[in-house]
């Protein structure tokens, strides 16, 4: 439908969206990019809709501030590889370089977002190859290919004909947490459901998987929280 703002210190941003499934007014926090999205029935006028945002105001701006604010990655940032945190410094040479502290990065501060990100992204398909062989193999299914992208919604997928999707963002994430979510598409080799007999081959690849599980759910959006935008 479009976008208002609601005044105030600051002013925020709503989209407005109108459904033909929605039976109530609702508004919704992404907590992965802080979007606000206020839902209408299809019979709702917009005045209403109004009238509704303004008496939720405060739950929203209660909501918003305690979000954790995005982090753009440039020089100086602080961002996690493999669940370390890292700072961005300056590199040399021509290849960005791993140390115990700090993510060492050669070029114009300006590509450096763009340079992460590809780092980001060949180390997340080294690791996330790895876990799927060793998980296919102990499964005796092999997959068909491996795709990286930069999903909100879902931090992996596996479709009819074996094709693995996972997020690369699962590289900032403990080593733990990638190893599971590889376990947990694998499984689906097998059984292609969420099934008891799918979380019993889930713990046959991997073990325990609860607390791995609960790490995203509890943690996984603030993966989300790091900007490479160039």
């Amino acid at each position: 439908m479009g976008q208002i703002t609601l005044p105030g210190n600051p002013p925020i941003a709503v989209t407005l969206r109108r459904s033909t499934r929605a039976r109530r007014l609702s508004l919704r926090l992404s907590q992965i990019d802080g979007r606000v999205t206020l839902t209408l029935p299809r019979r709702v006028p917009e005045r209403e809709a109004l009238g509704f945002l303004q008496e939720k105001e405060a739950w929203l701006r209660g909501h918003l501030d305690a979000r954790e604010e995005d982090v753009p990655v440039l020089p100086g940032a602080v961002l996690p590889v493999e669940g370390q945190p890292r700072e961005l410094r300056p590199g040399a040479g021509r290849a960005v370089r791993l140390t115990p502290e700090a993510l060492e990065v050669p070029g114009a501060a300006g590509r450096v977002p763009a340079r992460v990100r590809g780092w980001l992204r060949a180390l997340a398909r080294e690791r996330l190859a790895e876990a799927s062989d060793r998980h296919a193999a102990a499964l005796g299914r092999p997959y068909s290919r491996i795709t990286l992208r930069d999903t909100r919604s879902r931090w992996g997928s596996c479709t009819s004909d074996g094709a693995l999707m996972y997020s690369w963002r699962l590289i900032l994430a403990p080593p733990a947490v990638l190893d599971y979510v590889a376990a947990h598409e694998v499984a689906h080799l097998a059984e292609m459901n969420h099934s008891p007999r799918f979380w019993a081959v889930v713990e046959q690849l991997y073990g325990d998987w609860r607390a791995p599980r609960r790490w995203l759910r509890d943690e996984g959006a603030g993966l989300h929280r790091y900007r490479f935008d160039d």
